[in-house]
């Protein structure tokens, strides 16, 4: 393992390097829901107090007459408070303690976040806290799941997408007397969006109150956007030293604006913002001395050392996707083996968005008895969830991330360098409660060269939802009048975004949406999962169709130990993939997506068991989460008027649905070459199979291949991979429109194949659109 400096030693470096952090924020629900709902009505009443006795002693407490005087004067509040003050839990207590979601009303307090965990967490501590069951009173909606009910919640915790969505049937948010936008330091595309269009709402609804919340916030230039004054730079500057210093201790400040208006014969200032004091801890952090090679590996080797040579106190570990948490937990399980006689075991728990639900209970916890946990994490627990206990964290540097490069039109995931923000964020984690560490694998060096602050994803992602999503609330200029935050996505990005909107027929020749689009856009689904929902009505395999997206929409169902890393049974290995052959088709990994689905709904075989999955070495949270999705998306075709199409199946007709695969995802395609390696049809981009995927160190028949996305690492991999047949190439033609201006272009001869649309066997039905005129004949399987 590389060993690690402390700034201010004997080894290179200056001074010391310590950032200080607040007191934990009470954010673990799970451990206290129960207790609510509990028989015993004394225990309740005990558990009741102890929660209140915990609201008052968080540093909000303090603030709550000042914010919610600041709620009642101002139309939007910038509210910069360091995770574990308690803003995300409390503020919405406060107002409705103060009347803001009175019942004769109809109208609730809604709080957005950028993650699906963070919602139901969030949401059980305050129904907690409040004294109700989950679902009454206080509630919460993500993608596929709510639990609210709209007669009697008043508080309500939904991802930003969510609400985002609720414009579609509410574009004036009239069912909320207030919006409170939580972590928009992450500068998440619809938590930006949010904001854009609160900005207009408020003009509509001046009563409307809006409150802009996070950690590490650039504060000023938020207000500064809801004030119509101009961006500088200068104000995300300040935002980026406020980062630096994210935990470090602040007097609580209020910047007002002259500027006011009228609203129900009051007086209502434009904005405000409030500093929220915290208490604070140092946390001691350690910078590898050289360039570590492998972070994973690296990441193993610290956590061995904290564990052995560190008092109490649990372990977070910053890594970059579920791949890595698998391996990571394998190696320190291996290790345990040879642990020294009477030390304390090792708990080891994985911290990302697939987990179930008593998984994440088990994730807040206090420390566990008798050993130390050690969380193994994506950047979900950066700012989304407060874990309890943590007390070191060892930071790989590094977190995946979406990127759209509009020249090729692909959009990868990429493993990525974090931010300066990010990096103190992480730092932050350790010592909530008291001193802590943190050892972060990447040198002082690096540290200084990465970026003060993570690209907002508007600036670096596919907008071809953003703009669908847009034009279907009535936007109709995206480039020169709508008033994007800064810094607005670039005219590439929004050009190829209207580009891929009308290659996939959701708009016609002047930009404007087809009925095909709108059906699209009110979907919630990615623009070319929507596309391959209508499309299997046309070819008369939706029941397939709706068990393949539910699976995509979850994680690998397949439970496999990492053959590269630490695989020290090789035996568990070589299982695990004979498990998996049961379910393989030949044509790739859709196909073999249906076959684990198929099997497990099936009463006669599966039986949704838990059982079933562990023969089988399936993961049973990932499949009973894709029951539930399915479920939801064939609600949505009976809304659409389809309930009847969505019980028609191709009776195991295979090439009826790789012709339905291919009309949805065209562009997604890529050749074999006479090298063995792929080249994208669109970009001629060099591609490979991803490892996981059954046609890995595979040669299929045919050269052509269609893809689900890219990811990349030190290579460029396809997954979700499936074999179509070979097809005459023939010279094309199709439109791209930006800016109300119809562009023909001419494509390449290699990508006419795939970016011809594909004429289905068949019309949609009557009751639904009709087949929109940008679709185009071409590829076949």
């Amino acid at each position: 393992m590389s060993t690690f400096w402390k700034p201010g030693t004997a080894q290179p470096g200056s001074s010391a390097d310590r950032i200080g952090t607040s007191s934990e924020e009470a954010e673990s629900a799970f451990q206290h829901a129960s207790a609510i709902s509990s028989s015993s009505s004394s225990s309740s009443s005990r558990e009741r107090r102890s929660l209140q006795e915990e609201r008052k002693a968080l540093p909000i407490y303090e603030q709550r007459e000042r914010i919610l005087y600041a709620v009642q004067r101002y139309g939007v509040v910038v509210i910069v408070g360091q995770t574990g003050c308690g803003k995300t839990t409390q503020i919405p207590q406060y107002l409705l303690e103060a009347g803001w979601a009175p019942t004769h009303r109809a109208q609730s307090i809604v709080c957005t976040q950028p993650r699906r965990l963070s919602c139901l967490s969030i949401s059980m501590r305050v129904s907690a806290e409040q004294g109700c069951i989950l679902g009454s009173q206080v509630g919460y909606a993500v993608p596929f799941e709510r639990h609210y009910d709209a007669r009697t919640t008043r508080i309500k915790y939904v991802t930003h997408g969510t609400l985002f969505r609720e414009l579609m049937s509410d574009p004036l948010l009239s069912a909320y007397s207030v919006v409170m936008i939580d972590e928009a330091h992450e500068r998440n595309a619809f938590s930006d969006l949010l904001l854009i269009l609160l900005k207009k709402i408020r003009r509509k609804r001046p009563s409307l109150r809006v409150i802009v919340s996070s950690a590490t916030i650039d504060a000023q230039a938020f207000l500064n956007f809801f004030l119509d004054k101009p961006y500088t730079g200068q104000e995300r500057q300040a935002g980026g030293a406020q980062a630096a210093a994210a935990a470090a201790p602040t007097t609580t400040t209020t910047t007002a604006t002259s500027t006011t208006q009228r609203s129900n014969n009051e007086e209502v200032e434009d904005g405000i913002i409030l500093s929220l004091q915290g208490r604070t801890f140092p946390v001691e952090i350690a910078y590898a001395q050289e360039a570590v090679e492998d972070y994973v590996k690296a990441s193993v080797e610290a956590v061995w050392q904290l564990h052995l040579a560190e008092a109490k106190g649990d372990i977070l570990v910053f890594l970059t996707g579920k791949e890595e948490i698998d391996a990571c937990m394998q190696a320190l399980a291996d290790r345990q083996i040879s642990l020294p006689q009477g030390s304390l075991p090792l708990h080891l728990l994985p911290v990302h968005a697939g987990l179930s639900t008593q998984e994440q209970m088990a994730l807040f916890d206090s420390t566990a008895r008798g050993g130390r946990r050690c969380l193994v994490a994506t950047n979900i627990a950066e700012a989304s969830v407060t874990l309890p206990g943590i007390r070191y964290v060892v930071d790989c540097g590094l977190v995946k991330m979406r990127l759209f490069d509009p020249e090729s039109g692909t959009d990868s995931l990429c493993i990525l360098p974090i931010s300066q923000a990010s990096a103190a964020q992480r730092s932050g984690r350790a010592g909530r409660t008291s001193a802590g560490k943190a050892l972060r694998l990447y040198t002082r060096s690096t540290f200084r060269s990465l970026a003060p602050h993570t690209s907002p994803e508007l600036c670096r992602s596919d907008l071809t939802s953003v703009v669908l999503q847009l034009k279907s609330l009535g936007v109709d200029d995206l480039v020169r009048k709508f008033e994007w935050i800064w810094p607005a996505p670039s005219t590439r990005l929004l050009s190829c975004a209207l580009q891929r909107c009308a290659v996939l027929g959701a708009m016609d020749e002047w930009a404007r949406l087809t009925p095909d689009g709108q059906k699209m856009a009110e979907l919630p689904l990615e623009p070319i999962m929507g596309k391959l929902l209508l499309q299997s009505v046309r070819f008369q395999c939706s029941k397939e169709i709706l068990s393949v997206i539910a699976m995509l929409s979850v994680s690998s169902p397949f439970v496999i130990p990492d053959e590269k890393r630490y695989a020290s049974n090789d035996a568990a290995y070589t299982s695990a993939l004979l498990s998996r052959d049961k379910f393989t088709a030949e044509e790739g990994d859709h196909l073999s997506l249906l076959n684990v689905y198929d099997a497990f709904v099936d009463p006669q075989v599966g039986a949704s068991s838990r059982g079933f999955c562990k023969r089988n070495k399936l993961a049973f949270a990932a499949l009973a989460r894709a029951v539930s999705i399915r479920q939801q998306l064939q609600g949505w075709m009976k809304r659409l008027g389809w309930e009847r199409e969505a019980r028609m199946g191709c009776e195991g007709d295979e090439g009826r649905l790789r012709k339905c695969l291919v009309s949805a995802l065209f562009e997604n395609a890529a050749r074999r070459m006479e090298d063995g390696e792929y080249r994208s049809i669109r970009a001629g981009q060099t591609l490979h199979i991803h490892p996981s995927s059954v046609l890995f160190d595979r040669i299929p028949k045919s050269k052509y291949v269609i893809f689900q996305e890219v990811v990349q690492t030190n290579k460029r991999y396809m997954r979700d991979v499936t074999v179509v047949e070979e097809v005459s190439e023939k010279k094309g033609v199709f439109f791209v429109f930006f800016a109300h201006i119809a562009l023909r272009k001419n494509q390449n001869k290699a990508s006419d194949a795939m970016l011809n649309a594909f004429l289905p066997p068949r019309p949609l039905p009557a009751t639904s659109f009709s087949l929109s005129p940008s679709t185009h004949k071409g590829l076949v399987t």
